[in-house]
């Protein structure tokens, strides 16, 4: 099955995503300490994924509004 045009960027891979697979939860549990060997990987416990929020960018100010104030 191909990917359809609107989801070809190249960004849209690299941003967080809000559902984890199992191995990529084990390993978040890993570096957290709370997994445990042995353990079934079935029936995880939610991971917590926290999204990074990029700031907007400031508007500078122009001349003309510097001197009004």
């Amino acid at each position: 099955m191909t990917v359809h045009k609107s989801l070809r960027r190249g960004g849209r891979l690299a941003r967080s995503r809000n559902v984890l697979t199992r191995a990529e939860r084990v390993a978040q549990m890993k570096s957290e300490d709370r997994w445990v060997e042995g353990r079934s990987p079935l029936g995880l416990p939610k991971v917590r994924v926290i999204k990074l929020v990029i700031g907007k960018k400031k508007k500078k100010k122009s001349a003309e509004e510097d001197e009004t104030n």
